[in-house]
């Protein structure tokens, strides 16, 4: 890959760093005993134990979770119900709801295309979907009112969407469901079409607001490779990283595989809860690069322990180690930090594809600074943690993904696992 020139000193300072941990070998990510890898056995058999309390009081149905450190599996753990109603335990290989975690993937798959030329982050969108040319903004942002907005002050660029701040809103937004902009029964023009009609919520580049940026960046995949998104993904991503079972659809094979999300009821109990209109074990028409894809713990260990070791897995790189470092900074302007859902969230920047603990100090979870991370809206978390040289993945099946906390248990568990 050749560098840009506005970008030499990170390139520069990726190969300077020259720390890529150790790579699996050819067998994929082969286990060993946690000792082995600085982990205690013993305090992560109490991680387990606090997972199944968290079972066992109905927090939440069913969970796997894993663990990798210095390239070796240590940890992979079933608990609970994959699927109540029709007995189903749950398996480590279960399939779940990823959600926002397809995020990290669809980014992924743009920076393949940019080390290849194909397009400049600081690109304008309308350049390659020009149904963005003339958008508007909102007058107010608060009370968004299509008929009051006003001309846009600042061009949407590529950058803007791997950031999230393009100025497009969230999927869930009153407005965004007033004119119907996402539907898992339209497909990803259209899709594109609708998120170009409705304004911005405010001119690109002057705040971060989580939204369905990376939607939009799936379809510059399309243009930029001129092959359908899911395609490319399976081409170029998934088929090379051997994550076979990560898919936008569960077909029949992997029905057994496969539960309902759950969710409280009256009582507290939990009951199959339907997320989406259009299930995930029939074929939508939005093949979907904000939140559309499912997979298994194993696959995305895979995914994750591919960019702790420099952008390459058992011996087939995806990408340069250049390109890995600059996706894993922060990029977020000072002025426009801290980010945050709500209230500010002191510590958090974003990369071209991640959250990233910026200050370990202000973090509520024990990870190194330099992590970088994100979870999913129906219980999914991963970390990636150069400094210690591990990855942790968590999936669950709950809606709202908190489940009492089951994802933020499990990782101060691990990390107070580490002896060495």
């Amino acid at each position: 890959m050749t560098c840009r020139l506005t970008l030499v000193a990170v390139c520069l300072a990726a190969g300077a760093a020259g720390s890529v941990p150790a790579a699996a070998s050819a067998q994929g990510l082969p286990r060993t005993a946690p000792e082995a890898v600085g982990l205690s056995s013993e305090r992560l058999e109490e991680a387990t134990a606090g997972l199944r309390a968290h079972v066992e009081a109905g927090d939440v149905a069913g969970v796997v979770a894993g663990v990798v450190r210095r390239g070796r599996l240590v940890y992979l753990e079933a608990l609970g119900a994959l699927d109540r109603e029709r007995g189903l335990a749950m398996r480590d290989d279960a399939l779940f709801r990823l959600y926002s975690m397809t995020r990290p993937i669809t980014s992924l798959a743009a920076m393949i295309l940019w080390e290849e030329d194909r397009f400049e982050l600081d690109d304008p969108v309308s350049l390659y979907l020009p149904e963005f040319a003339n958008q508007r903004v909102f007058t107010d942002a608060a009370t968004p009112d299509m008929a009051a907005t006003r001309p846009r002050a600042t061009e949407m660029t590529v950058e803007h969407l791997l950031l999230h701040t393009s100025g497009l809103g969230s999927r869930g937004s009153p407005i965004y469901r007033a004119e119907q902009v996402r539907l898992r029964s339209i497909p990803l023009p259209q899709m594109v079409d609708n998120a170009a009609r409705v304004p911005l919520f405010e001119d690109p580049g002057t705040r971060w607001r989580y939204g369905i940026s990376t939607t939009i960046l799936g379809r510059l995949v399309e243009v930029w490779s001129g092959m359908p998104f899911d395609e490319f993904l399976r081409e170029r991503v998934f088929e090379p990283l051997g994550m076979t079972d990560t898919v936008f659809r569960v077909d029949p094979s992997r029905a057994d595989r496969f539960g309902p999300a759950y969710r409280p009821g009256p009582n507290g109990e939990l009951r199959p809860y339907a997320i989406e209109e259009v299930p995930f074990t029939e074929q939508p028409a939005l093949i979907e690069g904000g939140v559309g894809l499912v997979s298994t713990v194993r696959d995305y260990l895979r995914f994750s322990q591919m960019f702790l070791e420099g952008g390459e897995l058992d011996g087939v790189r995806i990408l340069q180690p250049s390109t890995v470092a600059l996706m894993t900074v922060n990029r977020v302007p000072d002025a426009l930090l801290p980010i945050g859902f709500g209230n500010p969230q002191p510590g958090r920047g974003w990369t071209l594809g991640f959250c990233v603990v910026m200050d370990g100090d202000a973090s509520p979870l024990p990870v190194s600074e330099g992590t970088f991370w994100w979870d999913g809206s129906s219980g999914t978390r991963f970390f990636i943690d150069p400094v210690e040289d591990m990855v942790t993945v968590i999936m669950g099946a709950a809606s709202p993904a908190y489940g009492n906390g089951f994802r933020e248990a499990f990782t101060a568990a691990v990390y107070a696992a580490i002896v060495d």
